[in-house]
């Protein structure tokens, strides 16, 4: 929820689906004499406006509702609700609300055509203001998402060395390579994370999912390659424990490479 201030007269704002609705309640407010909302959807040319925007916004709009509301529009004898023009047309662009904030709310579109109806200088200065307000979130977010990157880049800077000394693979000694592993998903996993699936599953119980999960962004840039490596080493028929030998020598390879990669920098 948000407020604008327009002539003197609050006017809130609610957020509904990431959609803005300025309350219509609190501009009557500012109208002189006795005057409704009904009494604004009960005329012939709001009625059209209404239509036209739904038809263009609202794929759910009730065309058959609309056209007998459309033919009764205007006469002495017409009355009509928001909460009725909602619920027969399944209407977006108005809302009834109730609560803290209850009131009646409009998509901007539609409440900038209602501060006609308060005046045109209102109108004016209603645009005006929600304007302001947009552009002041606009520059909000962006001083966030500045903010947010610029920690991120110091946060990579502190952990440079952390990662240089985690990351890279250990390297793999003969003895170690003539173990059999269950898999050539394991393999892989050996070569580049220095440990089995099942193995990093006893070690991490309370976690969800597989070792696959937790890697990052370098790590699986370079399990796709040795993925692919691996299956051009397997087409020409050499042992599992000489291809874990290559692959984790590729992995040692690619890995202290992408550290060092400015676009692998930037996607952090």
């Amino acid at each position: 929820m948000a407020k604008i201030k327009v002539q003197g007269r609050d006017i809130t704002i609610i957020l509904v689906e990431n959609t803005d609705y300025i309350s219509l309640t609190d501009m009557l407010k500012a109208k002189d004499g006795d005057f409704f909302i009904s009494d604004w959807l009960r005329n012939r040319n709001t009625v059209e406006y209404l239509g036209i925007w739904e038809s263009i916004y609202n794929p759910n709009f009730n065309y058959g509702e609309f056209a007998v509301i459309k033919s009764q529009a205007g006469l002495n004898n017409y009355k009509l609700s928001v909460k009725e023009w909602v619920e027969k047309t399944n209407a977006i662009g108005l809302k009834a609300t109730s609560g803290r904030y209850g009131g009646t709310y409009a998509h901007p579109d539609i409440a900038f055509e209602f501060g006609m109806w308060i005046s045109a200088e209102f109108k004016i200065y209603l645009v005006k203001e929600f304007q302001r307000l947009k552009a002041e979130e606009t520059s909000k977010q962006q001083i966030e998402w500045n903010l947010q990157r610029t920690i991120s880049k110091i946060n990579y800077k502190i952990h440079t060395d952390s990662i240089k000394h985690n990351l890279i693979p250990k390297s793999i000694t003969q003895q170690q390579a003539t173990l059999v592993y269950a898999s050539e998903a394991d393999l892989l996993n050996i070569a580049i994370f220095g440990i089995t699936a099942k193995d990093w599953k006893q070690n991490n119980a309370s976690k969800e999912g597989n070792i696959r999960d937790y890697a990052t962004i370098e790590q699986l840039v370079v399990l796709s390659n040795m993925e692919s490596i691996n299956a051009l080493l397997i087409a020409q028929t050499i042992p599992a424990h000489e291809r874990l030998l290559q692959l984790n020598k590729v992995a040692i390879t690619q890995m202290k490479s992408l550290i060092e990669n400015q676009s692998i920098k930037k996607l952090k």
